[in-house]
């Protein structure tokens, strides 16, 4: 079982090249990565949703990477040159203006404009190595995180199972008491009509009233198939991708349990349903954190 929170850090230390790449996750009902990289590595972004999806298949998921590469590179300068002529010129026009002024208009000052003579940028992709770190860093930030969230799972796991235990003592308490139902309607119907005719009283028609009753609030259906879904929450419970599932079972638990508080009219039973109700809502509620 995995949850959708997580942290994982994986880093990559060679050759002059310090990289690290931090992986954060949150719940999400898709798959959603969000990736915050220098922009030498924009164009690795396949590679980090395929990456991430081989891991991580719902959440929000956000990727920071840094870098510092100090690698020793040949330095290379460019010159725009007619930059330079647009300079010369303009030194030209304002010597003629001003010819009184000394002409000190040199090869130094030219290569002192950080526009006409400027480094080259550094390449806008990222080269094999800084890939290759790339990819191995993020590896081990995702492998962090699987543990991280696994742990995580497990922790909810025993949580859910627990208070699932709790919902099948209560399915129990209910089964054990329906039963009683119809036969303390009948025996409470068959007491107030005596009372108030003198104890003349048709069986027949008091038999009829309480079958009507006992099927107007047969909750049996309802019961099997709750102990179904409990039996099929217990099997699910061992796989890592359950929350979809999970979901979809409490629905199930809910419309069930609605529907034997709607249709019992037993104080206990009532009890027990609501008592239900409120461990199906902490279920429902932990489940949005799972995978």
């Amino acid at each position: 079982m995995l949850s959708m929170t997580g942290y994982g850090k994986g880093e990559y230390k060679a050759g002059g090249v310090e990289l690290t790449v931090e992986v954060k996750s949150v719940n999400n009902r898709f798959l959603d990565l969000a990736l915050k990289c220098p922009r030498i590595f924009l164009g690795l972004e396949d590679l980090v949703r395929g990456m991430v999806r081989e891991s991580i298949s719902r959440g929000h998921v956000d990727v920071f990477v840094t870098l510092s590469d100090k690698r020793e590179r040949e330095k290379k300068l460019s010159v725009d040159l007619p930059l330079a002529r647009a300079y010369m010129q303009a030194a030209a026009t304002l010597k003629e203006a001003f010819p009184k002024l000394g002409d000190d208009v040199t090869l130094s000052f030219l290569m002192r404009q950080s526009d006409v003579v400027r480094e080259d940028e550094e390449a806008p992709f990222a080269d094999e190595t800084l890939t290759e770190a790339f990819k191995e860093a993020l590896g081990l930030a995702l492998s962090s995180h699987r543990a991280m969230r696994l742990a995580e799972g497990e922790r909810l796991k025993k949580d859910l199972l627990v208070r699932v235990d709790e919902i099948a003592r209560l399915r129990e308490n209910i089964t054990l008491r329906a039963p009683h139902v119809a036969e303390e309607y009948r025996e409470k119907l068959l007491s107030r009509i005596k009372e108030y005719l003198d104890g003349k009283v048709d069986e027949g028609r008091i038999l009829t009233e309480a079958a009507v009753y006992a099927d107007k609030c047969n909750i049996d259906e309802e019961l099997t198939r709750l102990a179904s879904h409990i039996e099929e929450f217990r099997l699910i419970a061992g796989e890592e991708i359950v929350g979809r599932k999970m979901d979809f079972l409490i629905q199930e638990f809910n419309r069930e349990c609605n529907t034997i508080c709607s249709k019992s009219n037993d104080r206990e039973i009532t009890k027990c349903a609501l008592a239900m109700k409120n461990e199906i809502e902490k279920v429902r509620e932990q489940i949005q954190n799972l995978e």
